[in-house]
């Protein structure tokens, strides 16, 4: 189910930025024209800028979100078209006719992985399309046996094993891209074997890895958490993997923000999510891992700014190297976004 993004909910809560300074790179949103929503440039840069959120975002990393895709052609290139779209939103944000905010300053598509050695192919389109920008696919990995994913599609539960999309990852690593997965939290021992049969790619490993709470995970947060936390030990023991702290905010966690007759505070949301991300970054360490807003799929549960007070105070006992790893430079050296490199030097 889809739950609507509701502006006035949403403006019932807002707050002073913390930190406003502290140079941010959102390492993580979507930008789409969709039947039941549209959030596009104008809209993130509402939430993003700074002269009118307050927090000092710099740069943003564009995430596949299965959008803009071609109409027609092959199956496998209509996703060239999301490629695109990213990388014109991403020459307009540079002009700087829009703000200070370079959005889509980095990018990563989709491609399917499972056409092995075949997905190069696709691959080489894409970096042609976006040369500046592109930076490694996503694909289709989320599988769960209880069907936390209804009614979206779910992947095949051994797919990451499988030789098909070990060598369609292969592609990536040779033409030095990466890759984003997102799964559930009991698929993290996939990630630390798909880390361990490809040591040279680098792995982003998005929303915190994701520890359900909805459907037939609800009410078991504690055996959830100590799963979770087992899987995401397993994960960064392989040093090729980074971390994106966020997206925990979503109807898949459980914390039914959007249920409420007001949205959540920072504090709130520091109190819920803080013992998975001091638990994700004592594993990772701060040198791994990024902040992401993930919106406007967040959006359904809180603002932007608040979002990024509840990041800030969730890193507060970090000293002030440590955070400009995990709010900027991570990002900005995992995405190689250009124009940034007197911020990361």
């Amino acid at each position: 189910m889809e739950w609507p993004v509701r502006g006035d909910w949403l403006a019932q809560v807002r707050e002073a930025p913390l930190e406003p300074g502290l140079p941010i790179v959102d390492a993580h949103h979507h930008l789409w024209k969709l039947p039941h929503d549209t959030y596009l440039l104008d809209d993130f840069l509402a939430d993003a800028d700074p002269a009118r959120g307050g927090h000092n975002i710099v740069a943003s990393v564009f995430a596949e979100c299965a959008a803009m895709y071609r109409p027609g052609g092959p199956p496998e290139l209509r996703s060239v078209g999301e490629v695109e779209f990213a990388n014109g939103v991403g020459a307009q944000a540079a002009s700087g006719a829009f703000g200070p905010v370079k959005a889509c300053a980095a990018m990563f598509g989709s491609a399917d992985l499972m056409l092995g050695e075949r997905v190069g192919e696709v691959l080489d389109l894409h970096m042609a399309r976006a040369p500046d920008r592109y930076r490694g696919v996503r694909p289709i990995v989320c599988a769960d046996p209880h069907g936390a994913l209804d009614p979206w599609p779910s992947a095949p539960a051994d797919m990451m094993r499988s030789p098909a999309f070990l060598a369609g990852a292969r592609e990536l690593e040779r033409r030095g891209l990466s890759l984003d997965v997102w799964v559930f939290h009991h698929q993290l021992d996939e990630v630390a074997r798909l880390a361990a049969a490809l040591p040279g790619l680098t792995l982003i490993l998005d929303h915190i890895g994701t520890p359900l709470g909805l459907g037939w995970y609800a009410g078991r947060r504690e055996e959830v958490f100590a799963a979770w936390r087992a899987g995401l030990a397993a994960v960064a023991a392989h040093p090729n993997v980074l971390l994106k702290l966020g997206g925990l905010n979503m109807h898949f966690n459980g914390f039914d923000w959007h249920a409420r007759a007001m949205p959540p505070t920072s504090d709130e949301l520091a109190a819920a999510n803080g013992p998975y991300y001091a638990a994700a970054i004592e594993l990772f360490g701060p040198a791994r891992c990024m902040f992401e807003s993930n919106f406007p799929m967040d959006k359904r549960a809180c603002g932007y700014g608040v979002l990024w007070n509840a990041h800030k105070k969730m890193a507060a006992a970090f000293s002030a190297d440590e955070k400009r790893l995990m709010f900027h430079d991570v990002a900005a050296r995992a995405y190689r976004i250009q124009g940034l490199a007197e911020l990361v030097a």
